[in-house]
């Protein structure tokens, strides 16, 4: 459980660095998007081909995890959304919301009771979202999509949680992403017609940070988060991945002073963000602990 945690949270700071490079690169999100997935999968193709680790699945098999992979790249639509719309801690912090989201949904799918600390921990994310909206209403078509980038990342973290465990993590990535590939050239036309754009090709200093994104944030984090997934709830996992937007938001403060947009609502938000994390850390290390006890 230990090493499990320690992978899900350097993969959450991976995540957390994407948001800054959302920002910093210049395109809009659909051709952003298009591009980390494409730099990704040509990547892990090329590497995966070297190192003879591709391992062949069926298109039944394709079909169900490269579909959470077209979940997964909607995901991404609406967080680089989000930050167009708004800027870079509005849109993680959003995300931190998955908590109470993956409380109620998680047990459905897994057929368990819900826990009511759960609920409690989810909850108090939501005042945190409540409290940053209310405080923060001048961005509030960039919360509303960067909630529903939440919802989409909720629902591939119960689907990955339910599926991860009959493959390898680095198989299982390589066909989730290149589902999330197919996914967007096909809804890209769409895309395109309702957010028309001539500048659909990186310019200069944009390759590097799609490098950066597509390597570090998305093959490398992807790998250890599925690794961890094996070993950890889609519930804690969420919880975990509420630290992303404090990775984030300490980066975006740092590079574009972000926190001269927002307002003291913003880190009270915060604070009941954090609280939750906490909470939620210390009733998985006092579970870790009782069942190590009873293995003695």
């Amino acid at each position: 459980m230990k090493k499990a945690l320690i992978k899900l949270h350097i993969s959450v700071f991976l995540w957390g660095f994407t948001g800054v490079l959302g920002r910093t690169i210049n395109l809009k999100e659909g051709w952003l998007v298009w591009w980390r997935t494409f730099i990704t999968i040509v990547s892990m193709w090329i590497l995966y081909a070297v190192l003879k680790k591709i391992e062949k699945i069926s298109w039944k098999q394709f079909l169900v995890v490269g579909g959470i992979g077209v979940i997964l790249a909607l995901h991404w639509l609406c967080f680089y959304g989000s930050i167009k719309y708004s800027n870079v801690s509005i849109a993680l912090t959003c995300l931190s919301s998955s908590g109470f989201v993956s409380a109620i949904f998680e047990p459905l799918f897994f057929k368990r009771k819900i826990n009511p600390k759960e609920i409690l921990i989810g909850i108090l994310n939501i005042v945190g979202i409540f409290i940053i909206y209310f405080g923060n209403i001048h961005f509030s078509t960039g919360i509303f999509i960067g909630l529903t980038a939440m919802l989409f990342s909720v629902t591939a973290s119960i689907l990955n949680k339910k599926t991860i465990d009959k493959y390898n993590p680095e198989t299982y990535t390589l066909y989730q992403l290149t589902g999330s590939f197919v996914g967007l050239c096909l809804m890209m036309p769409l895309y395109n017609y309702f957010f028309p754009t001539t500048n659909i090709f990186p310019q200069k200093l944009d390759w590097v940070w799609l490098f950066v994104l597509a390597w570090f944030c998305t093959i490398l984090s992807f790998v250890l988060y599925m690794e961890a997934l094996q070993h950890v709830s889609a519930f804690t996992s969420n919880i975990v991945l509420t630290l992303e937007p404090v990775y984030g938001i300490i980066l975006a403060f740092f590079l574009y002073k972000e926190n001269k947009e927002l307002s003291h609502f913003f880190y009270i938000g915060l604070l009941c963000i954090l609280l939750a994390v906490v909470l939620q850390t210390r009733i998985i290390t006092r579970h870790s602990k009782e069942s190590t006890i009873l293995l003695e």
